[in-house]
């Protein structure tokens, strides 16, 4: 309720029904506190794993994700697509970086909080305050720095959140016929994404609905209807299709969007998105996935294929029973299933040249979630001094090492031998002297003179040493003293009523504590640490906020492949509400 509060009255311009949203009342909001390259304290709030805002001395300020769903809840200035890369480096944006419109600029006062655009899309790449006032800039001449740069997409606090590149929207726009499109784009923009977006503007800064056309003017957005580009639009297409015509490529241009679509949507679950990623935002598979999948030269656009429509595409996909798309929140569509055994996934062959840094980031990424495998653990057992009497006659003496498989047959090598079986019962083994002394306390001794084999055999590994075997992929056997402890996994109360979840153990399995840290902050959006375990010296243990053991659950058992008997305190997940 305070954070709600705060953000009406340092964002104004939000109405109560779009607060609401942006904060709603059942959601629960993290909490993560980081730290700048100069040492200075951040809060970050985070909601459906994307920060939202961050807070720096006493400040509330939006994430470019939050303004790419309120693009006009700052004054925004916009500047052209090759400066993004030095934003992103950490520079400030200087005036003569500013693309000066035709309309001018937005009044602003020196230390007012404003939104950086690139030119041609109304998506904030960047959160900045302004240094000097609207005035002060022109009488300056446009010269010298105009915003401190403070967050921009793709910095640090970008990559917290699911990584999806800027949307696509429309400039503001004054006729008639003008206003009516940007309606049916912003109504097109709720089901589904817009296809003309470039996925990525650092790589495709000259390219797409960002292509500079004059290196004097501002840039034009191409692929947009009834902006009045399309004499643009259709020259571009009109030489795009003269140059495949000549290149001997009689489809039509319908037939090659199609194909394009086909290509990189099969290119992507096949080299793209793991089984981990699922469910998975068809709007996210299409912008992360599907457009890094296209060929250096072309574009996807959905409005100039047979589809018109990306989610008729997927009902096309699912009716092949390729994959499976739901509806999990009102209106938003997911991928909840892909059959990466289907013929067409396994017949597809990535094209040749494609590659490149993508292809390669990508495949290092999968080597390194593959990286981990699960140790091989086995049982063993060590004889003790007290059993001496009982193994020395199959040769073995004290501290030698045995599966519980040879340590059964010595045991019944041992009474057929001494023709200890009960000939009345054979469940039962006669207690010979030697028997009595290994394995009766000295209170039975007078009093059994028989056990049954199941006795016997739980009498006999109670008394051995416990051992055990670790063997991790590539690597020599380890045997260790007792038995193995489980991955230990608790619940502690904090102050306000807060829980965190306690992971100890991890290194006995292999498992790098930091890493694991790392990896459960970026799934659960919760802030993580790591603090040596009491009362021991080298040994640590991964303290994360909330109960979150239903996502180590998942990450254990499944990606892990670790036993369920080497991990305690499953039991203490939270119980799921009935769904009503």
């Amino acid at each position: 309720r305070k954070l709600r509060t705060d953000v009406a009255a340092a964002f104004p311009n939000l109405s109560a029904e779009q607060l609401t949203e942006f904060i709603p009342n059942k959601e629960e909001l993290n909490v993560i506190k980081i730290y700048s390259h100069k040492g200075e304290a951040v809060t970050v709030y985070m909601n459906n794993r994307n920060p939202i805002l961050f807070e720096a001395e006493k400040a509330l300020y939006p994430t470019v994700y939050t303004l790419w769903v309120y693009p006009d809840l700052l004054p925004a200035f916009s500047t052209w697509p090759p400066v993004l890369q030095k934003l992103a480096g950490g520079a400030d944006l200087m005036l003569p970086g500013v693309v000066v419109p035709s309309s001018g600029f937005p009044q602003v006062e020196r230390g007012t909080l404003c939104a950086v655009t690139l030119s041609g899309n109304r998506a904030p790449v960047a959160v900045a305050v302004a240094t000097m006032s609207t005035g002060e800039m022109l009488e300056a001449g446009m010269k010298g720095k105009g915003f401190a740069v403070l967050h921009t997409y793709m910095d640090h606090l970008w990559e917290y959140g699911d990584k999806s590149y800027p949307p696509t929207l429309a400039p503001l726009v004054t006729d008639s016929a003008g206003k009516e499109s940007a309606e049916d784009e912003e109504e097109m923009e709720g089901k589904e994404p817009v296809i003309s977006s470039s996925p990525d503007p650092l790589q495709h800064a000259d390219v797409g609905d960002l292509s500079l056309q004059e290196r004097g003017s501002c840039a034009i957005l191409m692929g947009k209807e009834g902006l009045g580009e399309n004499r643009a639009a259709e020259t571009a297409e009109d030489a795009n299709t003269e140059l495949q015509q000549e290149a001997g490529d009689s489809r039509t241009p319908q037939e090659q969007m199609d194909a394009l679509f086909n290509q990189c949507f099969f290119h992507a679950l096949k080299c793209k998105v793991k089984k981990s990623d699922l469910p998975l935002l068809t709007s996210t598979f299409l912008r992360s996935h599907m457009f890094s999948c296209c060929p250096a030269g072309q574009q996807l656009d959905i409005k100039k294929s047979s589809y018109k429509k990306f989610s008729k595409f997927l009902q096309c996909m699912q009716h092949q029973k390729i994959l499976q798309v739901k509806e999990l929140n009102k209106g938003v569509e997911s991928i909840v299933e892909v059959d990466w055994r289907h013929p067409d996934i396994k017949a597809f062959a990535v094209p040749e040249g494609f590659s490149s840094a993508s292809a390669a980031q990508d495949s290092k990424s999968e080597d390194r979630e593959q990286t981990y495998r699960a140790p091989e653990i086995i049982p063993l057992y060590g004889v003790s001094t007290k059993m001496i009497p009982l193994f020395q006659e199959s040769g073995h003496k004290k501290g030698s090492v045995l599966s519980s498989s040879e340590v059964r047959n010595i045991i019944i090598n041992y009474v057929k031998t001494n023709e200890l079986v009960d000939e009345a019962n054979k469940n039962f083994v006669k207690v010979n002297a030697v028997l009595c002394d290994c394995l009766l306390e000295k209170s039975e001794q007078d009093e059994i003179a028989h056990l049954k084999w199941d006795d016997l055999w739980s009498r006999c590994l109670e008394r051995l040493q416990p051992l055990h075997q670790v063997t991790f992929f590539g690597q020599e056997p380890v045997v260790r003293k007792g038995n193995i402890e489980p991955i230990d996994i608790t619940i502690a109360q904090r102050s306000s009523n807060k829980k965190v979840t306690i992971i100890k153990n991890l290194e006995l399995y292999g498992l790098d504590p930091q890493c694991v840290a790392n990896i459960l902050q970026q799934k659960v959006q919760a802030s993580a640490t790591i603090t040596p375990v009491p009362g021991t010296k080298d040994r640590v243990q991964v303290q994360i906020q909330g109960n979150q053991i239903h996502h180590l659950a998942k990450m254990l058992l499944e990606e892990y492949q670790l036993p369920r008997k080497y991990i305690q305190g499953l039991e203490k997940a939270p119980k799921l509400g009935r769904k009503k």
